[in-house]
């Protein structure tokens, strides 16, 4: 009798135990969010104005406003991880994370491993280089050294143009990347135009090459398989921009005179 009423508890604990994590399947990431509290956002720190520390040592940047504004919208404290490279998807998928606002370009490679939000801003990739180096053009990176970020679209787009270049890694373009370019130990570097541009500005020694070599939306990841939740992503992207508070939010971190990119055709 003992053990069949053993059996017969051990049968509702793990019933009950199934029913719980069942539900908690169900609920998914937007209610463990609020039951939790705090949010958990990948943010990349190393490049102003994306992303940075300022004196006091608390995120600030582009992106650190707009992960500010969907806490607030959650109703939630943000809590920040500084992420960069490939674990800006890594950690997303194992499960560190619950969304991340880390200058992740959009790609159908991407895609397939996260979900993205509708576009919260758009760059492309730019060329910066040495003024003493006297490279004019794509082609005049054969032979030279040029910085790129490990895992980046930066680093596929060279490899595929320009096969002579010689890479220099870096798990971090910013602040690593960009230090290789302040100490001339590389002649060029490839990055998005939002922190290139703003580094060129910073140092007479460096100068951007006319032009951009892709047109990239720049999206919100969050894990693949919750709807419930990327359209709540989605309408918060949706909010952002159609409320003026993106141009507001770009024209803070790059200048009042500055154009932020349009956004409407980048779905």
């Amino acid at each position: 009798m003992k053990k069949r009423l053993f059996s017969g508890f051990t049968v509702l604990a793990l019933a009950a135990g199934m029913t719980f994590t069942a539900a908690s399947a169900v609920a998914g990431k937007l209610e463990d969010i609020k039951a939790r509290g705090t949010v958990r956002i990948g943010v990349s720190l190393g490049g102003e104005p994306v992303g940075f520390r300022d004196a006091r040592n608390n995120p600030v940047g582009y992106d650190v406003d707009v992960a500010n504004k969907i806490a607030a919208k959650l109703g939630v404290k943000p809590e920040f991880t500084d992420v960069s490279g490939d674990a800006r998807i890594s950690m997303l998928m194992s499960g560190q994370l619950d969304l991340v606002v880390a200058n992740v370009s959009i790609t159908p490679e991407r895609a397939k491993a996260i979900d993205f939000s509708h576009p919260y801003n758009r760059a492309g990739l730019r060329l910066i280089v040495q003024k003493s180096a006297g490279i004019k053009d794509l082609k005049g990176l054969s032979g030279k050294s040029i910085v790129v970020g490990r895992g980046s679209t930066g680093e596929t787009f060279i490899k595929r143009e320009v096969p002579g270049a010689k890479l220099v890694y870096t798990d971090n373009f910013a602040p690593e990347g960009v230090l290789l370019l302040q100490q001339k130990r590389v002649e060029a570097g490839i990055e998005d135009s939002s922190l290139l541009d703003y580094l060129a500005t910073k140092n007479n020694a460096l100068v951007t090459l006319p032009g951009l070599y892709s047109n990239d939306p720049i999206g919100i990841g969050i894990a693949k398989g919750d709807a419930k939740f990327l359209g709540f992503i989605n309408g918060f992207v949706d909010d952002y921009v159609k409320s003026g508070a993106y141009a507001a939010n770009y024209k803070k971190w790059w200048g009042k005179s500055a154009n932020p990119p349009s956004l409407t055709d980048a779905k």
